[in-house]
């Protein structure tokens, strides 16, 4: 894979309640990525970024919500999640809450 490609497929980690339990309990980490991004590109570039090795992808479509601001209705964008469970006893941590 092009170099270039491995920093543009992962956008950033999506935070939420969910994600932190399931990076204690599933040793899970969730990105938003790309929407043409592949499962075989996703866990390439989390292997190279973070030096993990990558168990499972699984990937989430997400619509994006019909938000309204006084008379103006507007939809937000969608966007796809990944679901990356990598080999137990390693951790990512640069997603580590402290």
């Amino acid at each position: 894979m092009n170099p270039e490609r491995i920093y543009q497929v992962i956008r950033y980690p999506h935070v939420s309640e969910k994600t932190a339990r399931l990076q204690a309990d599933a040793n899970q980490y969730v990105f938003e990525v790309r929407k043409d991004a592949s499962k075989a590109e996703i866990k390439h570039a989390v292997e190279k970024l973070f030096d993990v090795h990558v168990e499972q992808v699984q990937v989430a479509n997400v619509k994006g919500k019909v938000k309204s601001f006084r008379f103006n209705v507007g939809r937000q964008n969608d966007w796809k999640k990944a679901y990356v469970r990598i080999r137990s006893g390693e951790v990512i941590s640069d997603l580590q809450p402290e």
